[in-house]
């Protein structure tokens, strides 16, 4: 009788998971970013990027990107964010993570990829939105210069904030240069599904 009943509970799982799936919605978590141009939304690739997801929704979760800026905007490359305040202070953050570059996803436009140093696993908070194509950074060989750049998600609303922000005039701040003369700021991150 337990086993029947648990036979037919499994069923109704596999219908059921197998109807959401048929209906198109997603089952890859989503990140809503308010941005001061507006929202933009990132579905995020958990199969293909498990360490990189789980870091992201981990800052998102502890409000880490709230208030943070867009900080370096190159138009035809990227717009990166997700480690300064307004105040132009970079975060402290936690331990940076493994590269997942080799999972196949490439840095295309709207893909959502980590930011990091020269050392290919020195990845924290920081992250970019390709604003075109950008295979040249996708993951090549595991030695230094080859690693690349791991995309764990891509823009699924918002492409046009995104082009947006990749229009703004920049500047220099202090030693860092293609800042934008106008903050661009991350009001709020927040898992929506």
């Amino acid at each position: 009788m337990i086993r029947r009943f648990v036979q037919m509970l499994c069923w109704l799982f596999a219908i059921f998971s197998f109807s959401i799936q048929a209906d198109g919605t997603s089952k890859m978590p989503q990140v809503k970013l308010e941005t001061s141009l507006g929202d933009i939304v990132i579905e995020l690739n958990e199969d293909k990027a498990p360490v990189t997801v789980a870091n992201f929704l981990g800052y998102v979760n502890d409000g880490f990107y709230d208030g943070t800026i867009f900080h370096r905007v190159i138009k035809n490359f990227m717009i990166q964010g997700g480690g300064f305040t307004q105040e132009f202070q970079q975060k402290t953050t936690k331990a940076a993570i493994e590269n997942e570059a080799d999972n196949g996803l490439s840095n295309k436009r709207g893909a959502v990829a980590m930011a990091r140093t020269n050392d290919p696993h020195s990845a924290t908070a920081q992250f970019f939105i390709n604003t075109v194509d950008n295979g040249f950074l996708d993951f090549q060989a595991k030695v230094p210069s080859g690693w690349g750049y791991a995309v764990f998600g891509e823009v699924i609303e918002g492409m046009d904030v995104v082009d947006a922000i990749r229009e703004v005039d920049t500047t220099m701040r202090g030693p860092h240069q293609d800042v934008p003369a106008e903050d661009i700021v991350i009001v709020k991150a927040t898992v929506i599904n």
